[in-house]
């Protein structure tokens, strides 16, 4: 692909080789250290004058650090005179914050798309944010792609029961998802109600649908410690489901994360590639993954070219 040059920042190097492959491309050269009082310098290591550039960098790991090193890099690239910076976020970070939903909480998702440092971006590419509307704080471009045709294939391959499954949502927010996929599926679908104490502890659930002799299949577009879905978990067992299996997009697991899913009854714990897991899959043999790097390449190709991405929100490409 002529006049296209792809980096990776160092948050998931992995995913950006594997959509390097994909669209037969060489990832470009970028050295990026630390200063030692932790300050981040970024050296761009070849000429993006005129080039359309890409930059993969996803909201996980040191977050506040990579987003920083997303921002020079941004910068770096529209200075050297490239003709356009695209970001591609996979997990974007900061993107639960979207609500103020107590007393004098902050709402950073509302303002820092704003922020100076993205004026050098011209376009955003991402995937599954926690709310949607955060496209709108931005004055640039956002491209939202979705999980949901990889996750209803790896359904249709992986559930052999998946006719008589019921999708479940662990938070009434959730349930436009999950009427999508059960849409999809020809299937029925439950949402759980629940009540937090405080922010990643849950204080009660309450059922709403009959799961009873049903695969019961969650699905939430992220876990962090993973009280809600482990919660869920043992409220579907206990309402009669005859196996759980959890679909996330992005698997965060931290803190008590990994223990909570090794001692909750899920069959599989599902998540995508938009955050490394290799070290928590071999902590957890429950978890599994699917690859969208097929998705985010595609998308890059159709900006590239000038093409309509909103195939990509129904199809996976092959």
């Amino acid at each position: 692909m002529p006049n296209i040059v792809l980096f990776s920042g160092s948050s998931h190097h992995d995913l950006s080789q594997k959509v390097a492959d994909r669209l037969g491309l060489e990832l470009g050269k970028v050295i990026t250290k630390k200063f030692s009082n932790q300050e981040t310098c970024v050296e761009i290591g070849e000429s993006v004058r005129g080039e359309d550039v890409y930059i993969v960098q996803s909201g996980c790991g040191e977050i506040n650090d990579n987003l920083m090193e997303l921002l020079i890099m941004i910068n770096a690239c529209k200075i050297a005179s490239a003709s356009r910076v695209t970001a591609v976020i996979p997990c974007f970070p900061y993107a639960r914050q979207d609500k103020k939903d107590k007393s004098r909480a902050p709402s950073p998702p509302s303002w820092w798309p704003t922020c100076c440092p993205w004026r050098g971006a011209d376009h955003i590419i991402t995937m599954d944010l926690h709310a949607s509307q955060i496209q709108g704080f931005f004055d640039i471009a956002v491209d939202n792609l979705y999980a949901e045709p990889a996750v209803l294939q790896w359904i249709r391959e992986n559930i052999p029961e998946w006719k008589n499954c019921i999708i479940v949502s662990p938070d009434a927010g959730g349930a436009k998802r999950v009427t999508s996929i059960a849409d999809r599926l020809n299937v029925e679908f439950a949402l759980i109600h629940k009540e937090r104490k405080k922010a990643n502890e849950v204080d009660r659930m309450v059922l709403v649908g009959d799961v009873k002799d049903r695969v019961a299949i969650l699905v939430d577009d992220m876990a962090d410690t993973c009280g809600t879905i482990c919660h869920a978990a043992d409220k579907l067992i206990s309402a009669g489901a005859t196996k759980a299996y959890a679909i996330l997009t992005h698997g965060i697991f931290s803190g008590p994360a990994i223990s909570r899913i090794n001692n909750a009854p899920f069959e599989a714990v599902v998540v995508t590639n938009t955050i490394p897991q290799e070290e928590k899959m071999r902590q957890c043999p429950k978890i599994q993954v699917i690859d969208i790097s097929m998705i985010l390449a595609e998308a890059i190709r159709r900006t590239h070219n000038g093409e309509s991405v909103s195939y990509l929100f129904s199809h996976v490409p092959l």
